[in-house]
């Protein structure tokens, strides 16, 4: 799909979709390719004068396979995260290609925030967009949006789940309170995984934004203004990154703690086994010994042997059971 935004005094209007004007004086500000098709590709390749990078190239780890300069234009690939809104949120890359005063985008998946850019981007005096590295600007800026509107909603979850942990009624079944913390585990394990991925996306912003500023300053290109956005991005990355990382930090403490009340959970279990165990061993004894198939016993003829038996396994079972009590191991 391909989408236009050309300039309009102080707002983008939209361009008709799947069509671009070859007119130097109707070049669009903003070319957003999702999901494009071959025939979009070269459409774009040729009004710019440049080669789109394929989506496996957009996936590719290396830093200087994401951050380059080619053929007069400004290549920078970023991590970005989609469906942020829901509990499996995927990563996806997305190309800024920088060429003069137009910016073309080129995605394989859908983010609001790109939408919620188009949307204000149309209002007139709303966010500058007068040229293609203003529009970057203000969709690094809604992605940021993004990322800490799913930063501030987990970090509200974290704190249900350590009020969660560390809160438990003690007359809660053993067994109900284990289930509880097996799925207090799946759920720390998923934002564990949504932290980790938006601190993958934090580090690539904060590539594309330094190798931006020095290309800019290079070429001595970069005005006051963008100098000053730039600045406020910076800000915001290293914000996000410090909270990101403060966030993974309580994860990983509440799993540990997690494991532990698991832990002590089946301690007690084992506990209450070898005190059983223990308290039976003495009346097992007993009826071990009269249980033997002797033809001479002092007791055999005994009228009260059997109640003496009785009362001799009753006794050695409650005299453990009170050792432990008084020494507080029960």
């Amino acid at each position: 799909m391909l989408r236009t935004y050309l300039k309009n005094g102080t707002h983008l209007i939209a361009g008709t979709e799947g069509q671009v004007s070859a007119n130097p004086a109707e070049l669009p500000v903003w070319i957003d390719l999702f999901n494009p098709t071959s025939e979009e590709e070269l459409l774009v390749e040729k009004l710019l004068g440049i080669d789109l990078p394929t989506r496996e190239e957009m996936q590719d780890i290396e830093v200087s396979a994401r951050l380059y300069q080619e053929q007069g234009a400004e290549f920078m690939t970023i991590t970005a995260l989609t469906q942020l809104d829901t509990e499996e949120p995927l990563t996806t890359p997305i190309t800024f290609v920088l060429k003069g005063s137009t910016l073309a985008t080129v995605r394989y998946a859908e983010t609001k925030a790109f939408a919620n850019y188009a949307a204000r981007a149309q209002k007139a005096n709303a966010i500058p967009c007068a040229n293609g590295e203003q529009v970057m600007m203000g969709l690094i800026e809604a992605l940021f949006d993004r990322l800490a509107d799913a930063l501030e909603r987990a970090g509200l979850d974290i704190d249900g789940i350590s009020r969660s942990v560390f809160r438990k009624k003690s007359s809660a079944k053993v067994s109900n309170t284990t289930q509880d913390l097996q799925a207090t585990i799946e759920n720390i394990g998923r934002h564990g995984d949504l932290l980790t991925m938006i601190r993958e996306s934090l580090v690539s912003f904060n590539r594309a934004l330094t190798y931006h500023t020095s290309v800019d300053q290079q070429d001595k290109r970069l005005t006051k203004e963008a100098k000053a956005r730039t600045k406020v991005l910076y800000r915001d990355v290293v914000a996000l990154a410090d909270q990101a990382t403060f966030l993974s930090n309580k994860i990983n403490f509440l799993l540990d703690a997690t494991l532990g009340l698991i832990n002590l959970q089946q301690n007690q279990i084992i506990k209450i086994f070898s005190v059983a165990a223990v308290v039976f061993l003495p009346p097992t004894l007993v009826a071990s010994i009269y249980g033997m198939n002797f033809d001479y016993m002092p007791e055999l003829k005994w009228l009260g042997g059997y109640p003496w038996a009785l009362g001799m396994m009753l006794l050695s079972a409650i005299l453990p059971y009170l050792y432990f009590k008084r020494r507080g191991w029960l």
